[in-house]
């Protein structure tokens, strides 16, 4: 195993290389990564130039895996093993880079492993279906058989910085899984994760030519990524923005975006109060409130908002925040001062247009403050838009008529929560929220790294996320016919 996985001193992560084929690829520019906490330089990694990303797909292109269903389940065991058994060095990676907090990175940490697991498992099973064909009167005595072929061409994958490695692992365990060749590009903020996770899977035995990671800026490479001809899929998850424009770039190429979220906590007057409490605080903060799925919103219905916000305070009070590496911190950095600097600007504005600041909205840095705002409106930008940090905005309504219409007013519909007793609610709530997902009693973020995930709307285009979700956009369904007596 190479330096990426050790613990960070210092500067220990200089002179990284990219991983293009078998080869560990240098260059002279580099891109420098920081800690978000203490400004020291922990790292740096090449910065790839078109010709490295044209040669790294060339590769995975001539390349054609043969590995058996237990081949790829072996290799997938063997890495979530290493994972698991260097958890502590590699969330020190994670939270040097991301500024996430300790008990953050573990976690993740924790859904590599399970990522790496469930693919294991889902390559070993059969993915094929049976049919008869003498089910009318014109049919045949045939039967038709389905499989499940790898795609042609290759995966091209882009990551953001929130859950550095994760993400990466939600990206690749699935093209493992089902054969398929990956050209990965992590976020220039956090690549020495995703290159550690490469380094586990090569020593877990996956042939190089499978999994290659480009480090880079994306000015200069991005186009490349989504345009080279050898290109059969993008797998994306970030913003909106970037989202949308490599849907008008791709071109007659399949997508699976995994866009921003504006997630609400929903709160009945039937609620118990304190679990409510208690998932908007974690719903919001945990991860920094860097996470698609985290609590965007409070929407508390109004005859139990006082005793809601009562609550929320005095756990918010109780939310610890500061060095990452301190492991008795709840809460880190956010990625960057810039980050921490617009939750803050969202804020002010919020209460310049009415809302009340019951707590934090201190800034240091890259360091910001777990933040309580009352008496929000959904016009307000901090509520009407993503805000991506550890801000708890409380809109109070009426009636569930008006909480629906609240909820579904955004431009996005990933996911949601619902605290509520009553059945005829929870009916209401799944069946009328925008949404990909309904969490009753949970928070919105809550899932399976195997199951289903993602939003509709400007959250992306309906395709699912999740292990078993991803196994079948990474493949194309094949089928035979066969004569049966």
């Amino acid at each position: 195993m190479n330096s990426v996985a050790k613990p960070p001193q210092g500067t220990a992560f200089h002179a990284e290389a990219m991983r293009i084929g078998g080869e560990r690829v240098t260059r002279e520019r580099v891109i420098e990564v920081f800690n978000p906490h203490t400004g020291a330089l922990i790292g740096s990694v090449p910065k790839a130039t078109l010709d490295d990303v044209r040669r790294a797909f060339a590769i995975a292109q001539a390349y054609r895996p043969r590995l058996t269903r237990y081949e790829r389940a072996s290799i997938l065991n063997r890495a979530a093993s290493l994972v698991r058994e260097r958890s502590d060095s590699l969330s020190d990676l994670i939270t040097a880079e991301s500024g996430l907090c300790k008990k953050d990175s573990l976690y993740e940490i924790g859904r590599v492993s399970d990522v790496l697991m469930f693919g294991a498992n889902e390559a070993l099973r059969d993915d094929g279906q049976v049919f008869s064909c003498d089910l009318t009167p014109h049919g045949k005595r045939r039967r038709v058989y389905t499989q499940r072929d790898p795609l042609l061409g290759v995966i091209s994958a882009i990551t953001p910085f929130n859950h550095p490695m994760n993400q990466a692992a939600h990206k690749v365990v699935p093209a493992i899984a089902t054969n398929n060749r990956m050209l990965l590009k992590p976020s220039e903020k956090v690549p020495l994760s995703a290159l550690a996770l490469a380094d586990v899977l090569y020593e877990a035995g996956l042939p190089p030519e499978m999994f290659q990671v480009v480090t880079g800026d994306p000015r200069e490479i991005a186009e490349e990524l989504i345009t080279n001809p050898n290109v059969d899929l993008i797998t994306f998850t970030g913003g909106v923005a970037i989202g949308k424009f490599i849907a008008a770039r791709a071109g007659y190429r399949r997508m699976v975006l995994e866009l921003g979220g504006n997630d609400p906590l929903i709160v009945m007057e039937d609620a118990d109060l304190e679990e409510a409490a208690t998932l908007a605080v974690a719903g919001s903060y945990k991860n920094s409130g860097q996470r698609c799925t985290a609590v965007k919103r409070m929407l508390v219905q109004e005859s139990v908002a006082g005793d809601f916000v009562d609550l929320l305070l005095a756990k918010t009070r109780a939310w610890r925040h500061g060095d990452p590496m301190n492991q008795a911190m709840d809460m880190g950095t956010l990625i960057d001062a810039a980050a921490a600097g617009y939750c803050e600007d969202r804020v002010n504005e919020a209460v310049g247009m009415g809302a009340r600041l019951l707590h934090g909205n201190l800034r240091h840095g890259a360091l910001y403050s777990p933040t309580v705002v009352d008496h929000v409106t959904p016009e307000m930008p901090l509520v009407l838009h993503e805000t991506f940090g550890p801000v708890s905005p409380v809109i109070r309504f009426r009636t569930i008529d008006e909480a629906i219409r609240m909820s579904n007013s955004t431009a996005y519909g990933l996911s949601s929560g619902v605290c509520t007793n009553r059945l005829d609610y929870i009916a209401r709530f799944v069946a009328e929220l925008h949404v990909g997902t309904v969490n009753v009693r949970e928070v919105p973020g809550y899932r399976l790294e195997l199951t289903p995930f993602g939003g509709i709307k400007d959250s992306g285009l309906g395709y699912k996320e999740g292990v078993q979700e991803a196994m079948k956009s990474f493949t194309n369904t094949k089928t035979y016919s066969l004569p049966w007596a």
